[in-house]
């Protein structure tokens, strides 16, 4: 205690103590019989001597007033010197708080990131036959790098399905397992249909599960409303004709054609050959070639048979078929030139050659993409005559075969096209489509490299190897094919080839020797 009251009798000391602290002390006792405090000592003239600090205890013949002064004063003193420590530990305890805090901001930034949630995956329902895997092309992506792409794969003869208006749509799938069959259930939440929804054949007209689709509000490539009216082929050629008398003969060649709504209707043409379409006729089905008036009253007993309407349009004696197919932004064409000799360019041996993308070309696809909402895929066919003109003869859907020798990329542009359209539909997000062909933005064609020979049939086409460049000095490499197909190929490269160069010529006379050689030599 002594020690204190000579810290606190030195004037630096005091003088430098905050405001407020110890006001008791630095104050002047009011009490006459109180001793001096160091603070009074403090502010004494320092020319009068300082008066002599009182005895420890008090004489007996003190009043009680004097007796407690002393510890009146010492009790002030300890009030004060605990506000100091009070003070003190508070401001302790305000800085450890503080320094906590930092330390667990400090923990919590350098800490992993929480996991993020598991989503549920997006349901891909793709109608195609069994021979296209679409599994394969959906492996690994992820709709906005979020939710996984789980594909469900079968045709529409074995699916059924039930549609509410608040449940939305619930898919049925028969699947077959060890001879058994067995049914899957899923909602889809998005789908890709690759077949076609109606034919005349019994058991294949499936316009009622497109409905069921439809009324269970599920997004689709193409939209659904498009596959409906696909399901009648002169109910999409009115829609041509729409655009026939909006571009002109001159940029939209449409090929004329007469519908009858049934059989007694049917008058022969003015002219012959013709070709009658009997009802929703596709992929080669129900198309016949009438030479005379005679064979034209015969096809108008069938078609009273069958119960269906039919069309009738003018033989074109075709040089070679044009296709244009359009998948979302890519543009590609192609010539299928009949070897066979079969007025059907799909039918018997025919050779197939991708041909350069055209304006005109480009147009057509473009005007007819433009029907029942929008077709994100769709392809146009035409004929090109003998006397060297073009003639348009119909429009095909998502459903459309896809040929050619740049069919992996046409199914990876499909895949592209769905993760898109499921990204705006089901999230509301425009994401741009990024092909793993790497093909910049903006409309893309697909340029030629070679000519192809195939052979095909209404079920299938082949499409073998390239055809190898003719030139000096070039040493040919035969394709690996079988001799028949090696010899197509070698005269199609003869018809082809630069007649001009002699090098040429000799080289093309040595492959065929030795095609001739290797067909015969067994």
């Amino acid at each position: 205690m002594n020690y204190l009251r000579r810290r606190l009798s030195d004037s630096s000391f005091v003088a430098n103590l905050p405001n407020g602290y110890m006001m008791d002390l630095q104050r002047p006792s009011s009490s006459t019989s109180s001793p001096a405090s160091p603070a009074t000592e403090r502010r004494q003239p320092q020319g009068q001597p300082a008066q002599p600090a009182p005895q420890a205890q008090a004489p007996p013949t003190q009043s009680a007033p004097q007796a407690q002064a002393p510890p009146a004063a010492s009790g002030g003193f300890l009030s004060s010197f605990s506000s100091v420590v009070k003070t003190a530990q508070i401001a302790s305890a305000v800085h450890a708080k503080a320094a906590a805090h930092a330390e667990a901001s400090a923990a919590t930034s350098t800490a992993p990131p929480a996991k993020p949630a598991v989503r549920k995956p997006k349901v891909l329902l793709v109608i195609d036959e069994p021979l296209t895997d679409w599994v394969k092309y959906f492996k690994g992506r992820r709709l906005n790098g979020e939710y996984e792409i789980r594909v469900e794969q079968a045709e529409f003869s074995e699916i059924n399905l039930v549609s509410d208006v608040n449940s939305g749509c619930t898919v049925d799938i028969q699947v077959n397992r060890g001879g058994s069959k067995v049914v899957r259930s899923v909602k889809p939440d998005f789908v890709l249909i690759r077949q076609h929804a109606y034919s005349m054949t019994p058991g294949e007209d499936f316009r009622n599960l497109v409905i069921g689709l439809h009324y269970g509000a599920v997004p689709s490539v193409n939209s659904l409303f498009s596959i409906y009216n696909f399901c009648s082929k002169p109910w999409v050629f009115s829609h041509m004709i729409k655009i026939y008398h909006s571009l002109g003969p001159e940029k939209f060649p449409l090929n004329e054609q007469t519908f009858f709504p049934n059989h007694t209707q049917m008058m022969a043409a003015a002219s012959f050959p013709v070709v009658v379409k009997m009802g929703h006729a596709h992929a080669g089905m129900g198309k016949i070639k009438v030479e005379t008036a005679n064979d034209f009253q015969d096809i108008t007993s069938v078609v009273a048979i069958a119960k269906t309407y039919a069309t009738a349009e003018p033989f074109v004696d075709s040089k070679y078929d044009i296709r244009i197919q359009k998948i979302a932004n890519n543009y590609k064409a192609y010539m299928r030139t009949s070897i066979s000799g079969n007025w059907k360019a799909n039918t018997g041996s025919a050779m197939l050659e991708q041909i350069a993308m055209t304006d005109r070309y480009r147009l057509w696809v473009d005007s007819c993409a433009e029907m029942f909402g929008g077709l994100d895929i769709c392809a146009v066919k035409a004929v090109h005559g003998k006397d060297g003109k073009d003639y348009i003869i119909e429009v095909m859907d998502s459903s459309m075969p896809l040929i050619g020798e740049h069919v992996e990329e046409d199914r990876q542009l499909i895949c592209d096209l769905v993760m898109s359209k499921m990204a705006f539909s089901l999230l509301g997000i425009t994401t741009p489509q990024t092909s793993s062909t790497k093909s910049p933005a903006g409309p893309q064609t697909t340029q030629p490299k070679r000519a192809r020979s195939a052979s095909t049939s209404p079920s299938q086409a082949f499409q073998p190897g390239p055809i190898p460049a003719a030139g000096p000095g070039t040493q040919k490499q035969a394709p690996q094919l079988n001799k028949s197909q090696s010899l197509t190929n070698t005269f199609s490269e003869t018809l082809r080839g630069n007649v001009t160069d002699d090098e040429a010529k000799a080289e093309t006379i040595r492959s065929l020797r030795q095609s001739f050689a290797s067909l015969f030599s067994d």
